[in-house]
């Protein structure tokens, strides 16, 4: 009998699970399964030659068919059972949405990373790898370029979801002393692009990025695909502790416009942030005060954990800027059109790009006023 063609034979061990191969590595579960950076991990450690099994966890079923799936809210203590026999979990399920109202988002977070937490330590898991942002580092005039990792977490909770983040990052802290055999692995993107949709992306959605006079931007991506990446060296322990993670290096304000062809407009702290705050304290745009200080001030990380591991980014800023350019075409704000609809602030840009719209308009007012004093 003739030996199989070699496509057929490669299809049948591609949809042949790792555990029936004999694949020697991590069970691993992975929230938030089914959609985002949560799909795309799954995908990539099905097809990893190092991971044994992933279990998938999700409130519906996601399309990777080599998973096993289980769907519950991760804030159900049931899933304690459904981590039985995992490895690692790679906490992913969380909510920061812009237009989630905040309550409800931070119940969510907290309450699910704390669950997940609980659960994984009683199945028996000894490590779990929860994602948050190099957000939580703080934007800061102060800040060193770049950050390390050991740097302090001096951000504080008035952007959007960064109070969820540092809540994550507490319980992190605590999960090894409260459960002791639980390691806790924290991977801190930089502004985060592919598919995704934050404040900070929709800064780029402006027809003008605004400049607070006086601000040193500081502009470092990370693109979803090299943050996979980043995961699953954690999940195989090629790294752990708190680690950062972006493309290498930033981009200065200038090279950011020149790059986009989006001209600036640069206005007074005093009056970007009155006017986003204000816009978003009568529910005009999603984005609180807090998020312009992220696109005032550095927060760029270095990253050398990963790169001590042998870990390297993929994308350059340069390329990811591209994406993102090419992702947000067609969505500019267009002031007067949707701003005023609070079902479609997509057409916001951002705290940030907000900020220019209304500040527009403040400095516009003011003028008048003092023509006709």
């Amino acid at each position: 009998m003739s030996s199989p063609d070699p496509q057929v034979r490669a299809a049948r061990n591609e949809s042949t699970p790792h555990a029936a191969r004999g694949v020697r590595g991590p069970v691993v579960a992975v929230t938030g399964a089914a959609s985002g950076i949560g799909a795309l991990l799954t995908e990539r450690l099905v097809a990893s030659d190092e991971v044994k099994q992933v279990i998938a966890i999700d409130e519906r079923r996601g399309e990777c068919a080599a998973a096993q799936w289980h769907i519950l809210d991760v804030r159900d203590p049931a899933i304690a059972e459904k981590l039985r026999g995992a490895d690692v979990v790679v906490h992913l399920a969380l909510d920061l949405d812009l237009e989630t109202d905040s309550a409800a988002r931070t119940a969510y977070n907290v309450r699910g990373t704390q669950t997940v937490l609980t659960a994984a330590a009683a199945a028996g898991v000894h490590r779990v790898v929860l994602c948050t942002s190099a957000m939580v580092y703080g934007a800061l005039d102060d800040n060193e370029l770049p950050l390390s990792e050991d740097a302090e977490l001096r951000a504080t909770a008035e952007a959007t979801g960064v109070g969820d983040l540092l809540e994550i990052e507490r319980l992190a802290r605590r999960a090894p002393r409260a459960h002791p055999g639980l390691n806790v692995t924290v991977v801190r993107p930089a502004v985060l692009v592919g598919g995704t949709d934050t404040a900070l992306t929709r800064y780029f959605e402006s027809p003008r990025l605004l400049v607070v006079a006086g601000s040193r931007p500081a502009w470092q991506f990370c693109h979803v695909e090299d943050l996979c990446s980043a995961l699953e060296y954690a999940v195989l322990e090629k790294v752990e502790g708190e680690l950062a993670v972006g493309c290498d290096g930033w981009l200065e304000q200038e090279e950011v416009e020149e790059l986009s062809g989006i001209r600036r407009m640069e206005l007074p702290s005093a009056v970007a942030l009155g006017a986003a705050a204000r816009l978003h304290r009568i529910g005009l745009t999603p984005s609180p005060a807090g998020d312009l200080a992220y696109t005032m001030y550095p927060w760029v990380v270095s990253g050398s954990r990963l790169h001590d591991a042998g870990w390297r980014p993929q994308w350059t800023n340069e390329e990811v800027l591209a994406e993102l350019l090419e992702e947000v075409s067609g969505r500019h704000t267009v002031a007067g059109r949707r701003l005023g609809r609070k079902d479609a602030t997509a057409a916001g840009a951002a705290g940030a790009t907000v900020a220019l719209l209304g500040a527009a308009a403040v400095v516009r007012r003011a003028r008048k006023a003092r023509r006709r004093i």
